[in-house]
């Protein structure tokens, strides 16, 4: 077992001087520790996001107006400024067309390139075709599609018209696309009719068919090229019953490279919350937002720039797709993925960062958990600087295992969400890592940790909170135009203060630790305690592959504590492991800890971006219908709901 606080690595003298954000601090004349800095951007927000503006010379119009104005949940950014993200991510087109832009590989080692020039001249083809269609500014664009090029050049493409870009991976059920889309009445749908994942051909061109069908507002359809398809697949000729333009007959005719300028706040994209109960949430972010945000992440904590090959492994229908794309502001060279990430083998994201030279590699939690457990020792990456983690919280061997197989590497812990697109915690060049600790919090992120009666507290589990704006919040939810859905979601507990619904832990120094979702808090004769902690103690043991934790307590009724693993190949649920376990959740955590009662599953139920659905669960348990409960066509493996069946004593018992 790894101590929490261990530390792991240190920056070098010469990592803290070539910092990007380094030089940003000596160009602001600010020289000095990071907390520092941290403090100034939050204490002075309109002259720290107006300082990004300038240092990055973002392109656009600055207008006359206030940088920041007004209070959450109405706070307004750079009144009477214009820009648009697509000319901010093709700007080094013009003037350096050869640079590396896009690397796309499958995983059937398919590989394709883009330069800058490329690039830009595929997005010209594609907006004319937009145009053609009669895509304008304010019109939505949806698409159901993977992770390849043509999906990266019709948002662009998009984004240059002033239009809103929306999109689902081809893993989503059609109910699931069906109550994201219709919320946001689409002119046109880029869809794909299969796509091949894990070594097999998923057809889907009925489900595009049905989410057509239930979309009234469609002009066109535009149909994606197959990758990966059999040749029976790829040689189909399929009928629909919509207006359909293939890829090549979109992108047929040249047309310029314009960018329609926006006000700062002008929609951008619409993503979702992740739909696992309820109508997902369409959440609305502006251009100028995303900008600065990701101009400002993706330079000062991920340190990432020009010459830079960046990766994250993602699909479209995850936040953290868009945030690789801001790779491109940045002037990085991005690498996109299409396929499992461990297939053929488990190590087969760390193969794809060898081959194409990736200096920063990101990934969700769970698969550096598990090339943890399965001992890998990633080979070849020698230009490799940084590996980034997030989706749920890293436990502290998991912080172990990146550095002690890539001692030279900076871990870099996030957590954030789709809410802001982006991280409110993470790492900087400039502080050390410690197992199981985030560095800092990110700058121009107020986040503050809320005891039970609202009050700040460092050094204590509490709610996390934000209570200062960014620009990156949602500037609305779609079809919300009073904003009460909005305001309920993130300001009804503390008004005029943002809850995002984690257990935060701030320590003196600055480091952060998550402790999971607040919603779904193990709260035993009154010791609260969040589920990564437990998960850490469960999923250390090498016979268990993956594991949930539910406490069915309701308000004034303590309730069962339930453990439910799914094991490893050939490792039996043993009496004597029960024991272990047992004995383990008890020293280390507490003994009011310990499950009334350990389960085996075939497998744990997770959302299509791997998360793990808590919530959803404890509601099947005590007595929701399953198809209430979650959104079946939201979960990467709905079938294993069924092994989930109500509490019919919710007393405590052993």
């Amino acid at each position: 077992m790894v101590e929490e606080g261990t530390l792991l690595w240190e920056p070098t003298p010469q990592t803290v001087r070539d910092a990007k954000v380094t030089r940003y601090a000596e160009w602001l004349g600010r020289p000095g520790d990071y907390q520092d800095l941290w403090r100034w951007s939050v204490d002075s927000p309109a002259e720290f996001w107006a300082s990004l503006w300038d240092y990055f010379d973002v392109v656009g119009e600055r207008g006359a107006g206030p940088v920041l104005s007004g209070t959450m949940p109405g706070a307004e950014w750079f009144a009477g400024s214009t820009l648009n993200y697509a000319a901010n991510a093709l700007r080094r087109a013009a003037t350096d067309p050869g640079r590396p832009a896009v690397v796309f590989r499958d995983e059937s080692g398919l590989r394709r390139t883009l330069t800058l020039g490329e690039l830009a001249g595929e997005v010209a083809r594609v907006r004319a075709g937009l145009v053609a269609l009669g895509v304008g500014r304010g019109d939505r664009v949806a698409a159901y599609a993977p992770n390849v090029p043509e999906t990266l050049v019709a948002f662009l493409a998009t984004a240059s018209l002033g239009a809103v870009w929306s999109s689902c991976s081809p893993d989503f059920g059609a109910s699931s696309v069906i109550d994201r889309f219709t919320q946001i009445e689409p002119k046109v749908l880029v869809a794909i009719d299969g796509y091949a994942y894990n070594g097999r051909w998923f057809d889907r061109s009925q489900v595009v068919e049905d989410i057509a069908a239930k979309l009234p507002t469609l002009t066109a359809r535009v149909r994606m090229p197959l990758y990966g398809a059999p040749p029976q697949e790829a040689g189909k000729t399929r009928r629909s019953g919509h207006r359909t333009v293939e890829w090549d007959r979109l992108r047929a005719v040249e047309g310029p490279l314009e960018f329609e300028p926006v006000p700062f706040a002008h929609p951008l994209w619409i993503v979702y919350s992740s739909g696992t109960t309820g109508l997902p949430k369409p959440i609305v972010h502006g251009h100028g937002g995303v900008v600065l945000e990701h101009l400002k992440a993706l330079s000062f904590h991920q340190d990432l720039g020009e010459g830079d090959v960046f990766f994250w492994y993602t699909t479209t229908g995850w936040m953290m797709w868009n945030y690789l794309v801001g790779g491109l502001l940045v002037g990085s060279a991005i690498v996109l993925y299409d396929g499992s990430a461990t297939h053929p083998g488990t190590d087969a994201l760390w193969r794809l960062a060898a081959e194409e030279g990736v200096t920063y590699f990101g990934t969700g939690a769970p698969y550096i958990v598990a090339s943890m457990k399965a001992n890998l020792r990633p080979e070849g990456l020698g230009a490799l600087r940084g590996v980034g983690s997030t989706g749920s919280p890293l436990p502290p061997e998991g912080f172990a295992w990146v550095h002690d197989t890539m001692p030279e590497v900076q871990l870099g812990s996030f957590s954030g969400g789709t809410d802001v697109c982006t991280g409110f915690v993470g790492a900087v060049p400039l502080l050390p890592v410690r197992a199981g600790v985030i560095p800092c919090r990110c700058l121009g992120a107020r986040v503050e940790s809320f005891d039970p009666s609202g009050e700040p507290v460092i050094g204590e589990v509490g709610e996390l909170v934000l209570t200062a704006p960014m620009p990156s919040m949602p500037v609305m939810f779609w079809n919300d135009p009073e904003g009460t859905r909005y305001r309920e979601s993130y300001f009804a507990d503390y008004p005029g203060v943002w809850r995002h619904g984690d257990w935060i832990k701030i320590l003196p120094d600055g480091g952060c630790v998550i402790y999971g979702r607040s919603d779904s808090t193990l709260n035993r004769g009154g010791v609260r305690m969040g589920t990564s902690e437990f998960y850490r103690v469960v999923e250390r043991f090498g016979e268990i592959a993956d594991s949930l934790v539910i406490d069915t307590g309701q308000l004034g009724q303590e309730g069962r504590l339930l453990l439910y693993v799914t094991m490893a190949e050939g490792a039996p649920l043993s009496d004597a492991l029960i024991m272990r376990l047992r004995r383990a959740i008890k020293e280390e955590l507490s003994p009011r800890h310990v499950p009334n009662e350990i389960v085996e599953v075939p497998g744990i139920p997770r959302t299509l971006s791997g998360k793990k659905l808590e919530v959803p669960i404890r509601k099947i348990l005590l007595g929701v219908p399953p198809e209430k409960a979650a959104n079946l066509d939201a979960m990467a493996n709905p079938e294993v709901l069924s092994h989930f069946v109500p509490i019919t004593d919710p007393g405590p018992r052993g």
